[in-house]
């Protein structure tokens, strides 16, 4: 009987921790810095945008827009200044893990951006694009 309440007691301790590392999984967001009259802006928008949010790497790092003449959200933690439009910025937990400068293009986007996931190690490759 002893036994047995020490496996329960040794599972509820492990469920509790497993509950835990779930609760703790990173905020993760690819924040788009924009200006009003930005050409890449506008094709990103055409080529990429309403796509964006269906894909995984959409679930995995929804996209938040900021413009670049306004003031930085206090909730973002940049490594440098915001200098080029679009800016895209791979955000975990608040802070700047990478970014990408510029709209490379279709064909390039979804590669780099996936990569900048991956290297952070918050996709899987095997789900990637």
């Amino acid at each position: 009987m002893i036994r047995l309440l020490a496996a329960l007691g040794a599972l509820f301790v492990m469920s509790n921790a497993a509950i835990a590392q779930q609760s703790t999984a990173p905020e993760v967001e690819l924040v788009m810095v924009e200006q009003h009259g930005c050409a890449y802006c506008i094709r990103w928008d055409e080529e990429i945008g309403p796509i964006y949010p269906k894909t995984a790497l959409g679930e995995t790092a929804p996209l938040r827009r900021i413009n670049i003449h306004e003031p930085v959200p206090e909730d973002l933690d940049l490594a440098r200044r915001l200098t080029f439009t679009p800016t895209f910025v791979l955000m975990v937990d608040g802070v700047e893990a990478n970014r990408l400068e510029g709209y490379p293009g279709e064909d390039f986007f979804w590669g780099m951006v996936e990569h900048m996931v991956i290297e952070e190690g918050l996709m899987d490759p095997s789900t990637a694009g």
